[in-house]
């Protein structure tokens, strides 16, 4: 239940298939593991998150997963207040495809930065180093590119799940301040 305090916020998750996108959701809203992999086609979850003493209502989007090809559903950009992309630690393709999320959200939405959180899922594989194909430097580096923040996840074993929508909440919280200073005062024209 919604109280005047709480703030209402449409977070969506994106990535390529099988980066992990509901395995995170499942255990930031449910506190499990999903080991199996089943193609989403899509799934919002609601969950109440307080971060820094206030309550958000969150509506979190997982989304089917994204390809070069595939275009961006315009639900995926109208109304959303944060977007989560992830990659796959183990995979250069999943990362690439980000770069290209994070643009076409930008050309759908005509801003130059939006709200967002890059996220590198199954951190827990880095023990064999050989499976490891994007290497935290360079994740850091692109997310500092696109004014997003960063971190590394594994759903598996719950590390850093949180931490994910608690930073998606904060870059939407400073764009949400910025946009209200920026804000002209109201005109006290009348056209009739």
């Amino acid at each position: 239940m919604a109280t005047s305090s709480t703030k209402k916020r449409k977070i969506a998750v994106l990535g390529s298939r099988s980066v992990g996108k509901s395995s995170l959701v499942v255990q930031f809203i449910e506190n499990h593991f999903v080991d199996a992999y089943y193609p989403t086609i899509e799934n919002t979850f609601s969950k109440a998150v307080v971060y820094k003493g206030v309550e958000y209502d969150c509506d979190i989007i997982d989304t089917a997963g994204q390809d070069e090809y595939s275009i961006l559903n315009s639900k995926h950009a109208i109304g959303i207040h944060g977007y989560v992309l992830v990659y796959s630690i183990a995979s250069r393709r999943s990362f690439d495809m980000v770069k290209i999320v994070y643009d076409k959200i930008i050309d759908f939405c005509g801003k130059n930065e939006i709200p967002c959180v890059i996220v590198g899922a199954k951190s827990d594989l880095q023990s064999s180093s050989a499976s490891r194909q994007v290497q935290p430097g360079e994740a850091e580096e692109l997310a500092k590119t696109k004014q997003a923040a960063w971190v590394e996840t594994s759903a598996k074993n719950n590390v850093n799940v949180g931490k994910v929508f608690e930073l998606c909440l904060a870059e939407i919280e400073k764009r949400s301040l910025h946009s209200q200073a920026d804000q002209p005062e109201p005109s006290r024209c009348t056209i009739m």
